[in-house]
């Protein structure tokens, strides 16, 4: 989908938000400008450098706090949101507390409705900032009316006053990043950049920040990482365990020609791969993080270019996943750690990526 130039106060919150030393004026001027960080511990092994843009040092811990506020702000200018109004939203819980933050700041209230596969603390997390949650069945269809989709188009029907922001149709979820997270990659890495690799949810993150990359350079290589089980790697829809990436319909924030690849990912390796490089690099990441990061290792071990300059969003923290990605025993019952298998025994090397999307050759980035 088109995405026009971003809105002028975006621009203006982003360099707020970039100037060091002042005082802002609440949370959410202190959304983005989030570091780059070089993980050559994890890719000691592969010819190109990898890098990760840190997206859980946002203040409400995610890649989401990005969309929240321009999502919210068109509406006002819409008119879709009024003075009092409810913010109604399906989410994963990463997208719900940036809405939630943004929402304190501007005294609306918020109903989250959540699939039931996602964490307790994600929830508890979310009702800290006051909102409403509701938990629905993830092993149904999208249009089941149960379905968490179906059930958040409800409640914004039947509550007076209410917005439902539609993370999964919005322009401005992928205008947002084309506005701020793919400028301050050009930027971090003056142009240099060869690769970008995102985990692919409602695809607005790929879609924005891709667009403006390629734009600059046309010949740089955009990575998809998709959990096995979602459609964007060409999978018939099926359950999986890594919470918030993948889908099971084509929201339309994600631009389906603006992957060079899309890498599918299966729940161990997302997971063992996120906790190697919790212990390697010090980052505590989620289950996503893991995703991108076995994308990027596969990709990259492809490349000989020792030039080449990947940049991996890594979505959010594992402090949402400590219950579940950090505990041994949840990994075992959930046949994703051997009986006998320790992390540490895990070896990104052992498998290789099933790469899809525009034939099984992995593109060599232009310059």
């Amino acid at each position: 989908m088109p995405i026009r130039p971003p809105p002028r106060s975006l621009i203006r919150r982003r360099a707020l938000a970039e100037r060091p030393g002042r005082i802002l004026p609440d949370v959410t001027a202190a959304v983005g400008a989030t570091p780059l960080v070089a993980l050559d511990r994890l890719a000691a092994d592969v010819r190109p450098r990898i890098v990760a843009k840190l997206e859980h040092m946002n203040p409400g811990g995610s890649v989401k706090d990005r969309i929240a506020l321009p999502m919210i702000e068109a509406a006002e200018r819409a008119g879709l949101l009024r003075p009092g109004g409810v913010i109604v939203e399906p989410t994963s819980g990463n997208t719900g507390v940036g809405l939630a933050q943004a929402a304190a700041v501007k005294g609306y209230r918020c109903i989250f409705v959540m699939a039931d596969k996602q964490s307790e603390e994600k929830r508890a997390l979310l009702r800290a900032y006051g909102a409403e949650i509701i938990v629905c069945p993830s092993d149904v269809e999208p249009d089941d009316e149960r379905s968490y989709y179906r059930v958040s188009d409800r409640l914004a029907r039947e509550t007076p006053g209410a917005w439902k922001p539609d993370q999964y149709h919005n322009a401005m979820n992928p205008q947002a990043h084309y506005a701020s997270t793919g400028p301050e990659i050009w930027d971090a890495t003056e142009g240099r950049v060869t690769h970008l690799v995102v985990a692919l949810g409602t695809g607005g993150t790929v879609s924005g920040m891709g667009r403006y990359l390629k734009e600059r350079n046309p010949g740089l290589v955009i990575v998809g990482a998709d959990p096995a089980g979602s459609v964007y790697s060409g999978d018939t829809p099926s359950t999986y365990l890594t919470e918030g990436i993948g889908e099971d319909f084509w929201p339309s924030t994600y631009d389906t020609g603006i992957c060079d690849v899309v890498v599918r990912v299966s729940d161990r390796d997302s997971m063992l791969t996120a906790r190697a490089a919790t212990a390697r690099e010090g980052i505590l990441m989620g289950e996503s993080c893991g995703t991108a990061l076995w994308a990027a290792l596969q990709v990259a071990r492809s490349l000989e270019d020792p030039d080449a300059l990947f940049v991996v969003v890594l979505p959010d923290s594992g402090r949402n996943y400590v219950a579940k990605l950090y505990d041994d025993a949840w990994l075992r019952q959930s046949g994703l750690l051997g009986g006998d298998e320790q992390v540490s025994d895990y070896d990104w090397r052992a498998t290789r990526a099933d790469v899809v999307l525009r034939g099984t050759e992995i593109p060599q980035p232009g310059r």
